[in-house]
């Protein structure tokens, strides 16, 4: 009943086009989540066995992805945001249809680069018409609404693509191609341009909370010239969160393998972990969302952090399936306290006009991260084991939330201290003329 409340009054909320997105978010997660599990498993069963061609090619995808990311942000803020966004689902679904006809290597290897230029072009413009259109203290609860729209496809997906996989994989790739068409017709429609929508105040407290992030790093005890000064908070976020997304890229490549070693059932159970990390989702995102919106930003990506970290653990040595399930869980906290709040913080510091930049620059972690993990994935099973594997990323990540705390600790000290500044002068006008 409370979920049915929660989700009416966002709908009186927010206009068509966050519900476009999050409809289209919807159907697509579906079949993407059909397909995505079983894409490592289908190319290792046609490249008959080989492993570390088999994520060579499902790495090419976010390789192309990190190519083109910048551009495409910066195409967003340039062109539009709406034809950005019609473009890569129109490369997606044709993707999708290509893989049909797939038959070698060098056709899936091709097939994949387009995808992955297809990918990267869509969520920087997606991200930056929300930032166009809602206000900052909405922000949150609006990319958790996205969140749990996804894991309504990762609630259904996983097992409708088990039952599929095994039956037969062209019909997973034509319903991706069907739902992003969709998607693409409904973005066409309904969605308007929001490129030119940006409000003069909205860009004002934009470059406010640039003038405030640049405090807050400039001090530190590096300087870096030029760009890299002038972005030095937005780079330390983007590679503080690459062994987070180092771990999604190893669940969708490495850990069905991995599971595949210990259980004989793996596939059933790795389409009911991803089952129900979708409904946990589903029913606590927009609640966990509401409260810690007003925590410290810090101290929500440690414990966000500390929780991926043993998550990784979990994934590697959990000897029991029920167990698998607890790290699940686990690993649904963690997800929904560091989603909605890391976007939200790219959002806060990104200037009006660059806006398409920084979502594009920062979600060049999760292609860099799952261009690389599938390859250090294959290298590593073929030399060691999962246990080896999930053990170093764990490392990984507890480095990763150290660099993440200390960087959102002080920004959100300095944030704080620059706020308490400003309304000084407003306090002191307002005791002299209450004294008057």
């Amino acid at each position: 009943m409370k979920f049915a409340t929660n989700m009416n009054r966002l709908w009186k909320t927010y206009d068509a086009a966050i519900w476009i997105r999050a409809i289209g978010t919807a159907l697509t997660s579906v079949t993407n989540f059909m397909m995505r599990p079983f894409l490592v498993l289908y190319l290792f069963g046609q490249l008959e066995g080989n492993v570390f061609l088999s994520m060579l090619v499902v790495s090419l995808s976010p390789f192309m992805g990190m190519l083109v990311g910048l551009f495409a942000g910066k195409l967003s803020d340039k062109v539009g945001r709406k034809p950005v966004m019609l473009a890569s689902l129109l490369i997606q679904c044709a993707s999708m249809l290509a893989f049909m006809a797939a038959t070698s290597v060098w056709h899936y290897a091709l097939i994949s680069v387009f995808s992955g230029v297809g990918h990267a072009l869509f969520y920087p413009a997606a991200n930056a018409q929300v930032s166009d259109v809602v206000p900052e203290d909405k922000r949150p609860e609006v990319f958790a609404l996205f969140h749990t729209a996804l894991n309504l496809g990762a609630a259904a997906g996983p097992l409708l693509g088990l039952l599929l996989f095994n039956w037969n994989m062209h019909l997973v790739f034509f319903a991706c191609a069907v739902t992003t068409g969709i998607y693409a017709l409904l973005v066409w429609w309904k969605v308007p341009e929001t490129l030119q929508a940006v409000p003069q105040a909205s860009a004002s407290a934009s470059a406010a909370g640039e003038t405030a992030s640049l405090a807050a790093v400039e001090s530190g005890p590096f300087s870096l010239p030029g760009w890299f000064r002038k972005h030095k908070l937005l780079v330390s976020i983007t590679l503080s969160s690459m062994p987070v997304t180092l771990l999604y890229a190893l669940v969708e490549s490495a850990f069905p393998l991995h599971l595949q070693s210990r259980f004989t059932n793996y596939q059933s159970i790795f389409a009911s972990l991803m089952t129900f990390n979708g409904l946990m989702v589903i029913l606590l995102q927009i609640w966990i969302a509401r409260k810690t919106a007003n925590m410290a930003l810090h101290r929500v990506m440690g414990v966000a952090y500390i929780m991926f970290a043993l998550v990784a653990l979990g994934y590697g040595f959990a000897p029991w399936i029920v167990l698998l399930f607890v790290v699940e869980f686990v690993f649904t906290i963690g997800e929904m306290m560091n989603g909605p709040h890391s976007q939200k913080l790219v959002s806060v510091i990104a200037p009006a006009e660059e806006r398409g930049f920084y979502f594009s620059f920062y979600s060049m972690n999760w292609q860099v991260s799952r261009f690389l993990g599938p390859l250090l994935a294959g290298l590593v099973l073929s030399k060691l084991n999962g246990e080896w594997l999930f053990g170093l990323l764990a490392v990984l990540i507890a480095a990763g939330g150290v660099s993440m705390f200390f960087v959102c600790r002080t920004y959100y000290r300095r944030t704080v201290s620059s706020a308490a500044e400003a309304a000084r002068p407003c306090e002191a006008v307002a005791a002299a003329e209450a004294s008057a």
